[in-house]
């Protein structure tokens, strides 16, 4: 059926170059008339004629059914049945019309179910605004066609990305020894752990503590106020707490064990020991991290990498709380993109009271940058990108549409900016454009909308064999019984053929086979050339 479709379209076009019939309902073209062009005569009307697809010259002012397509049913015969006397005649099947084989009948007759008539308009030749489809109001509802005006206003420079929350670095604690020992107790046993401030953590035993302590004794027992004040100082650089160094300043007692406690409220963020563990300063113990407040590190896409600023306001909503809008605003930009994911890092801060926040949240982030002034504007979905241009479809009006190339600009939510191509007022196609632009290639679709080349039509070929049953060189026409012709989608059928000026059909007679080509003339197609297979 795709060759049948072709050259429906083919004929439809050819309603441009073609002769045509005036607007009587019954008669065709009378010799010697002036022929009048599709468009000349859409424009003269306005109103839509209606053509046969198989016949350019069969013209109507309403809808129905071709009269040249109802043609005579044809004889259907089996095979020849062999008997005993020998070999029998083929016996008569049914009737049916060669055009459309599903017409039978089991007595002969002429089929009135010709071709329907399809619309034709002034506009569908292009025009200013290229090629143009046309629609009725059935099947464009039954797209699902919808449209939206082409807007002229502020464009806000919206970034919609994703980010994800991440603990405060500000509010981190990491503890080292600032000497070697091994960890005696430890009081904390897994990450996540909560803590307050001033709790026990671990207990170390470190000889050089021990030392420390017993300097300080022993500096306190001379009284010798500078000496005290070094050990005390040592002690401190030690990082004794000042709790100890004030009991071990009344007691003159001095512990095995230094008791090492949280320097603030918060989780334990990491944790690297274990009891026993021998430490030394270089090793992290231990990260504290206060939740009171959360970082949420957005990803900024590079494109879009110079509308954000500090101070820019921003939305932030998470999955597991519908409905919850979280308020903030650009604290930082990171001077440098992800080599990876080609992002800028933007940092924001949020008081996290509740601790409802956790780091490693997904979020959803609107960032709101400036608005940009006098913008010609679109949906976002009604733009159409391919490969190397851009494209809306323009609703025209009375179910008319064009494909026009634009050129976008900035894109911010769901609208997009249109630089060129498209005014204010005019109207884009926001659903069902990829049916009326594409069907399955976009360029295809295109080239489809655009009227065909007819030299390339009249270069295209169509032959056929056949057998000859009746001859009438008189008035210029054969009868051939011809086998399927590929080209124009027929199927195997005997019918009558006009012959163009100039074909000789005197040396022909029943029953030759012969080798025949087609052209399309103004009452369908005609042979242009026939002869004799050797």
């Amino acid at each position: 059926m795709k060759t049948v479709w072709r050259v429906l379209s083919y004929s439809i076009v050819g309603l441009l170059v073609l002769t045509l019939a005036a607007c009587s309902d019954e008669q065709t073209p009378a010799e010697g008339a002036a022929p009048e062009t599709a468009l000349e005569h859409a424009q003269a009307h306005l109103d839509p004629k209606y053509v046969c697809p198989m016949h350019s010259n069969i013209i109507r002012d309403k809808p129905g059914s071709c009269p040249i397509c109802g043609m005579t049913l044809v004889e259907k015969k089996a095979q020849p049945q062999a008997t005993a006397q020998g070999s029998g005649e083929r016996r008569i099947l049914f009737y049916r019309n060669p055009m459309n084989p599903a017409i039978t009948s089991k007595v002969p007759m002429k089929d009135d179910m010709g071709m329907d008539y399809i619309p034709v308009y002034a506009d569908e030749a292009g025009g200013d605004e290229g090629p143009t489809v046309r629609i009725s109001p059935t099947v464009e509802n039954n797209m699902g066609v919808r449209t939206a005006p082409v807007e002229v206003g502020k464009l806000w420079r919206r970034i919609d990305t994703v980010g994800y929350v991440d603990f405060n670095e500000d509010l981190i604690t990491h503890i080292h020894l600032r000497t070697q020992g091994w960890i005696e107790k430890l009081m904390v046993k897994s990450e996540g752990e909560r803590v307050r401030k001033g709790q026990l953590l671990f207990e170390v035993y470190s000889p050089e503590l021990v030392n420390a302590q017993e300097e300080y004794v022993q500096a306190l027992r001379t009284r010798n106020q500078r000496l005290i004040r070094a050990s005390r100082e040592r002690l401190v650089a030690l990082r004794f707490a000042r709790s100890q160094i004030e009991k071990l300043k009344k007691t003159r007692k001095i512990n095995q064990y230094v008791k090492v406690y949280a320097s603030q409220d918060g989780i334990i963020e990491d944790l690297t020991i274990r009891e026993g563990m021998y430490v030394t300063p270089k090793m992290k113990v231990m990260s504290l991290a206060d939740l009171s407040s959360v970082w949420l590190l957005a990803e900024v896409f590079e494109r879009q990498a110079d509308w954000v600023k500090l101070g820019q306001t921003a939305e932030v909503r998470f999955g597991y709380l519908p409905g919850t809008v979280w308020e903030g605003r650009v604290e930082y930009i990171y001077p440098n993109l992800d080599p990876k994911t080609r992002t800028l890092r933007v940092r924001l801060r949020f008081e996290n009271p509740g601790e409802s926040l956790k780091p490693g949240m997904f979020a959803a982030v609107n960032i709101y940058g400036g608005a940009k002034e006098d913008v010609i504007s679109i949906p976002r979905e009604a733009l159409i990108r391919t490969g190397s241009e851009e494209r809306v479809i323009v609703a025209l009006g009375d179910g008319r549409f064009a494909a026009r190339p634009v050129v976008s600009g900035m894109e911010s939510g769901d609208w997009v900016e249109i630089r060129a191509g498209l005014e204010a007022g005019e109207t884009v196609v926001t659903s069902g454009q990829f049916l009326i632009d594409s069907e399955a290639s976009l360029k295809a679709s295109l080239a489809r909308m655009t009227a065909p080349d007819m030299a390339d039509m009249a270069a295209e070929a169509i032959t056929g064999v056949g057998v000859v049953k009746e001859v009438q060189p008189e008035k210029g026409r054969i009868k051939l019984a011809h086998e399927p012709i590929l080209a124009i989608d027929w199927p195997e059928m005997t019918m009558f053929f006009d012959v163009a000026e100039g074909v000789d059909l005197d040396a022909l007679k029943p029953d030759e086979k012969v080798t025949f080509e087609l052209e399309k003339g103004a009452d369908g197609y005609v042979i242009k050339s026939i002869q004799k297979q050797n």
